[in-house]
């Protein structure tokens, strides 16, 4: 293949290969509602799949290209088992944040229960899909390995990647234990989490498999760049993540306006506009977060606090730390022409509000 593949043609083979590694039916003798609920699994696994803006794949492709060649039939499954997995990760995510929606659709447990009957069993087909998908994608991986360059390496690559998500998502569970009464330490710990449960497979693996895969570095070459770029660019995606869940809208995110406000999340934009509250407004969020549920009045009056608090002005300026600190990194690979334009419209391609900012002058990138 001569170019990127588009995002269409990444999910239409990621189901094609999730189809292929996972047959609904390994063994026989099913009664009929084994059939029924297998056949279930096996529709709503490529449902889940579809959407999404393929960033990962294509991060992990044009590291590829850029360092490389043109993309080789198994560099595309390579970048296709990340997109599995993010497949997996989101179907996990949606049970523990008890979340009904996701791109715009139900998501795959609430499905799967309205299907079925039963919300419990949703749920723990949810729970199993999404563990069967993460076995799947590491299949794939090791598959596309065998015809890459530095094929233990990157085997070892995705294996640490979906260990530190794993362990991201702990984390993630324990900060919503932390108090709200010492904002930095609380902003600290969730800045910790974006490192390691969303900046680990969204930027810094994609870009490491992507470099491995071209041969052209030695592997630690390969995971010091990875590091470099990907850490500040994947932090940067959360925050943005975090602010467009504010700002944003659900027809433009495919998730309703708040959610992580309603959900009770711990994020940075709390802590920050806690830090920066009057004693009044301060006591205001942290009574609404103390609470089991938020009413749209709670999303209402937290939104408005995270406004004139300016927590969301400091947001924008982290990110846009992060992003410089992430093209300084990606200039240093010492890349030229074509393929320093490729990496960085495909970082850039994670930083939507930054592609707002490419046509104001008054709004620097860099």
């Amino acid at each position: 293949m001569s170019s990127i593949p588009d995002r269409s043609d990444i999910e239409r083979h990621s189901i094609e290969l999730i189809r292929r590694h996972t047959p609904a039916r390994p063994y026989g003798g099913h009664s009929d509602v084994c059939s029924r609920v297998l056949a279930a699994v096996e529709s709503q696994a490529s449902a889940s799949t579809i959407g999404g803006k393929r960033l990962r794949a294509r991060l992990a492709l044009a590291a590829h290209s850029a360092l490389g060649s043109g993309t080789s039939s198994a560099m595309l499954d390579l970048a296709c088992a990340i997109e599995i997995f993010q497949t997996a990760a989101l179907i996990h995510d949606d049970i523990i944040d008890d979340s009904d929606l996701r791109r715009g659709r139900p998501s795959a447990h609430k499905a799967l229960g309205d299907e079925l009957g039963d919300p419990r069993i949703g749920r723990g087909l949810g729970l199993m899909m999404g563990d069967v998908l993460a076995t799947c994608s590491i299949d794939v991986a090791a598959d596309a390995s065998r015809s890459l360059p530095n094929g233990q390496e990157i085997v070892s690559s995705f294996l640490a990647m979906q260990r530190d998500v794993g362990m991201g998502q702990v984390l993630d569970l324990a900060v919503e234990l932390a108090p709200l009464s010492e904002p930095d330490r609380l902003a600290q710990a969730s800045l910790n989490v974006f490192r390691w449960k969303t900046a680990s497979y969204t930027t810094i693996a994609p870009l490491e498999l992507g470099f491995l895969a071209s041969g052209s570095l030695d592997p630690a070459s390969c995971a010091r760049a990875a590091h470099a770029i990907g850490e500040p660019l994947g932090v940067a995606f959360q925050l943005e993540d975090d602010l467009l869940d504010v700002v944003g809208t659900s027809s433009a995110t495919g998730k309703p306006v708040g959610g992580d406000i309603r959900e009770g999340k711990r994020t940075v934009l709390l802590a920050d506009a806690i830090d920066a509250a009057t004693p009044s407004d301060r006591a205001t969020l942290i009574g609404m977060f103390d609470k089991d549920a938020r009413t749209d009045d709670d999303v209402e009056t937290t939104i408005r606090l995270f406004h004139d608090t300016g927590a969301l002005d400091r947001s924008r300026r982290r990110i846009s730390a992060l992003w410089s600190h992430a093209v300084r990194e990606l200039d240093a690979l010492g890349l030229e022409g074509s393929k320093r334009d490729l990496m960085r419209k495909s970082c850039m391609d994670f930083m939507p509000m930054m592609m707002d900012a490419k046509n104001d002058p008054q709004q620097p990138l860099d």
